[in-house]
């Protein structure tokens, strides 16, 4: 396994992505704890101590170099609104910075959705994945069943490749322990300069 570096933060105007740290337990809690009917198919802890030990096992991950998590911070706030995260990071180029990344792991406070910040988010962590580590193609991927989930990752520009049967555990609680279906996208980087495009004129909507 090859280092990719010091934790670091990425900056936008709607949103700082900030590395994941113990002292945001608190915060992350308080962002979780409203509706909380978009996170089916996704793992967001409700309560503090369930919190603690979500970010224990992240942070776990990142000195593994399996992932590199961040915390989504709003800018017009300064609010700790969710988290997202690298992982599932390949290297066979023979050199420091990854080949092949995933960006998932994604939640935000409901507040939060549907907003600015998670498209700015998605092209800070691209824009870093393809112009700073020059990676070939960052997948994106959620349960098969998520709907809500696959049309988002469709409008960001990702092309969708197939569902890959039993991939991963289940994060749907009545599920626990068994696998699910994963819908696979993915961005190659003869894909970015439109997919970058097609974000940056999004936030310049009003």
């Amino acid at each position: 396994m090859i280092a990719v570096g010091e934790p670091f933060s990425l900056v936008g105007r709607h949103v700082e992505l900030v590395p994941l740290d113990r002292a945001h337990a608190a915060e992350l809690t308080e962002a979780a704890s409203g509706d909380r009917s978009t996170y089916e198919f996704t793992t967001v802890p409700a309560t503090g101590a369930e919190m603690a030990a979500y970010i224990d096992r992240l942070l776990a991950d990142r000195d593994a170099q399996r992932v590199i998590p961040f915390t989504q911070r709003r800018a017009s706030d300064g609010r700790l609104v969710g988290c997202t995260r690298f992982m599932d990071l390949h290297w066979w180029r023979d050199r420091g910075d990854p080949d092949e990344v995933e960006i998932g792991g994604t939640w935000l406070a409901q507040e939060a959705q549907r907003t600015p910040v998670n498209t700015e988010a998605k092209l800070l962590l691209l824009t870093h994945a393809f112009d700073v580590w020059r990676v070939t193609r960052v997948a994106l991927c959620t349960d098969a069943r998520n709907e809500q989930s696959r049309a988002a990752i469709a409008r960001l520009g990702a092309r969708f490749e197939g569902v890959l049967r039993h991939h991963r555990a289940s994060h749907v609680v009545a599920e626990h322990g068994r696998p699910r279906d994963s819908a696979m996208f993915a961005i190659t980087e003869d894909d970015w300069p439109a997919v970058r495009t097609n974000l940056t004129a999004r936030l310049a909507r009003p």
